[in-house]
């Protein structure tokens, strides 16, 4: 009876420390993804910053201006909700004013345009990095959320469902022809 006992009280202390390693396990990976969020949200601020001030720089013709400064405005103005659409919308003005080479070439040539487009082409480079850690780690996290054991002992706590960051951040073809 005693050793029975004994075997019960061992199994539900190497149950409680699973179920604690796994809510562990949870926790860095809701850690993991604020700080991703975080690093993307930084990039695509970076990237519309970037823009807007190339967009003011006189270095584009104005109807470029025009629309890489409106463009990144709406980015950085957007609510949450709105926030990929927005984000998606400068990709393609991005993409529609650097769709040639020549576009890239006449920033270049402009006094500071090396400057300019060096750092837009990192900013534009860096964004769908960014983005792509950012749905790793929410991947990961869903996974684990989907465990019964995650669902049925609430290991989650009050954590909301992770949602990934989906977005058009492909780059302009002129701008990642060259090397930065």
């Amino acid at each position: 009876m005693t050793s029975t006992l004994i075997w019960i009280a061992v199994a539900l202390v190497a149950i409680g420390l699973y179920l604690s390693w796994t809510a562990g396990r949870l926790d860095r990976l809701h850690a993991r993804i604020d700080a991703a969020r975080a690093a993307l949200d930084a990039q695509l601020l970076r990237r519309a910053s970037v823009t807007q001030e190339l967009a003011t720089s006189a270095v584009l013709d104005p109807a470029a201006s025009i629309v890489l400064y409106e463009a990144a405005h709406a980015a950085r103005q957007a609510e949450e909700e709105q926030r990929e659409v927005a984000e998606s919308e400068l990709s393609q003005a991005l993409r529609a004013v650097f769709a040639e080479t020549a576009q890239v070439e006449a920033v270049r040539a402009a006094p500071g345009g090396e400057a300019a487009a060096r750092e837009l082409t990192e900013a534009v480079r860096r964004v769908p990095m960014a983005r792509r850690f950012h749905n790793d780690a929410v991947r990961a996290a869903r996974a684990l959320r989907r465990h019964r054991k995650v669902r049925w002992f609430r290991l989650a706590g009050h954590a909301p469902f992770p949602l990934a960051f989906e977005m058009d951040d492909e780059p302009p073809a002129a701008l990642s022809d060259r090397p930065a």
